[in-house]
């Protein structure tokens, strides 16, 4: 509790930004649910023949997993701010239209009837007699459609949206609870604090009917600004972050310092930062040379001018023990050392991201070019699992190593491929729960060992001393063993839209810095 006090105290501006991000994203989602959820559950109580179809629309809608909802809207809308409302206004539709929908068809028949009888029209029975009558009930939906909105926020900042999620995702990647508290204690409370503030108000809901009224106008408008701000307003230039990459030893803080770099940050998931940076939603990225995106997007590399980041060697990692148990399994996987040069490696990325290739047939086809052999796929219990990261070239290579021990030696295979984030899949191979994957050992200097500045100094951007300091630490620290190296690196990269990049006659990240600083002056 007193590190999670201590993170809080020294992050509290940070996780401030974020509540109000996410208070923004849940309201401005919230009321527009109810201005169109209201008159739909209205409307249904109307007209029976509706009545079906809305009720089941809505209910469809609830039943679409979050994260995929939130997929759904990347295509129409990108990222950010408006398809993450567009997602969370979906999900409140549900309780919102359920809940007018009863509140008035629970209204007394006798009540409405003697309403009539007095000569009240259809609108008047409606705005002095059914409402009021139902505005209890309509208000219950309201607060859990308001629950329910601040826990599938945290899922925005999936997608770039900002909120509370940021923090859990980010600790998520690096497998710290206590980043991911600070993400989730926040969000919980909100859910619980507007839960029982809503809940005052339901109990009381006749007596604050005006003044509520009143409330939600103004809310309304500063929301309304907030929205117009949040997914209208760019930034000249923006960057795009993945989770893991802010906290890296070899991250953000760091290539900011070496190139005294100044953009506002936007952090999302790594797989839709190239999207984003194609849809002109941020004007660089934080990506992985060897990505098949690059090519597809027509992206630019910015030359690392400064030499800051190490080099980022590919090979495989097993516990020690493994590796002096399986040696016919050591042998396999060795047969595609030193085979991948980083073009190739590219190459096969793109045919996947590119040109929409599945990574199992790319992976067989390359091994066959290499000629080695490809075609028992036993369907056993696995004896082993390879996990990897969520990296297109993680998953081809995945599968080549599950088809090489396949075919080169009696034991059966398992993938557990796409886990988020380096101390998450190095955390499964040392408590076992998978048996091998391919690491970086620019990953392994800077995140599993992470050595003092003055040996980083000394091996520099040398890839042999790097490789052989990594591979000697991992084993005395975690007995972990390094096989050999597959051939590739894939660094860490600053991405630009090639076209952008030219026009403003930027090649590297010093140019870059230079072209930022030179914009602020003026």
């Amino acid at each position: 509790m007193v590190d999670l006090w201590q993170f809080i105290v020294s992050n509290q501006a940070e996780i401030l930004d974020q509540t109000i991000e996410h208070i923004g994203l849940t309201f401005v989602s919230l009321l527009i649910a109810m201005a169109i959820g209201v008159p739909l559950g209205l409307l249904a109580t109307r007209l029976e023949k509706v009545s079906g179809p809305v009720l089941g629309a809505v209910g469809v809608i609830q039943t679409i997993p979050s994260i995929a909802l939130l997929g759904f809207m990347l295509p129409l809308l990108g990222i950010g701010a408006l398809p993450a409302i567009v997602a969370l206004f979906l999900y409140a539709l549900l309780p919102i239209v359920r809940n007018t929908y009863s509140g008035i068809n629970e209204v007394e028949t006798s009540v409405t009837e003697s309403a009539r009888g007095m000569g009240m029209t259809g609108g008047q029975i409606l705005r002095k007699v059914e409402l009021p009558l139902a505005t209890p009930v309509i208000f219950a939906g309201i607060r859990a459609a308001t629950v329910i909105n601040v826990g599938v926020a945290t899922l925005c900042a999936l997608i770039g949206a900002g909120g509370l999620g940021e923090f859990i995702f980010r600790g998520i990647a690096l497998n710290n609870s206590i980043m991911i508290l600070a993400g989730a204690l926040p969000a919980a409370l909100l859910a619980l604090g507007f839960d029982f503030v809503l809940g005052l108000l339901e109990r009381n809901v006749s007596k604050f009917l005006k003044p509520l009224s009143y409330g939600l106008a103004v809310v309304l408008v500063f929301v309304s600004l907030y929205s117009v701000s949040t997914v209208f307003s760019q930034d000249q230039f923006r960057i795009g972050v993945p989770p893991e990459f802010l906290e890296r030893a070899d991250g953000y803080k760091g290539l900011t310092q070496q190139y005294d770099l100044d953009m506002p940050v936007v952090e999302m998931n790594a797989s839709l930062m190239y999207q984003a940076l194609d849809n002109k939603r941020v004007d660089v990225i934080v990506g992985y040379s060897t990505d098949g995106r690059i090519e597809a997007f027509d992206l630019k590399v910015l030359k690392d001018d400064k030499n800051y980041f190490p080099p980022y060697e590919c090979a495989p990692i097993v516990k020690e023990d493994f590796a002096e148990n399986y040696p016919d399994v050591i042998a396999a996987i060795n047969k595609l050392a030193g085979k991948i040069s980083t073009q190739q490696m590219t190459q096969l990325n793109s045919a996947v991201d590119h040109k929409g290739q599945e990574e199992r047939a790319v992976a067989k086809e390359y091994l066959q070019v290499l000629d080695f052999r490809t075609e028992i796929n036993r369907q056993g219990d696995p004896d082993i699992l390879i996990g990897g990261k969520l990296q297109t070239e993680q998953f081809i290579l995945a599968h080549m190593y599950r088809m090489l021990i396949e075919n080169y030696t009696s034991l059966d295979v398992g993938l557990r491929s796409g886990l988020a984030g380096t101390q998450i899949v190095f955390n499964a191979l040392t408590n076992n729960e998978i048996q091998l994957y391919p690491e970086y050992t620019g990953t392994g200097l800077h995140v599993l060992l992470p050595p003092s500045k003055q040996v980083t100094d000394s091996l520099g951007n040398d890839r042999d001393a790097v490789y052989n300091y990594v591979a000697e630490q991992s084993l005395q620290q975690f007995n972990i063993r390094w096989l050999q190296p597959l051939g590739f690196e894939n660094t860490y990269a600053l991405i630009m839209r090639r076209e952008q990049a030219e026009q403003l006659g930027i090649e590297t990240i010093s140019d870059l810095a230079d072209y930022l600083s030179a914009d602020e002056i003026e």
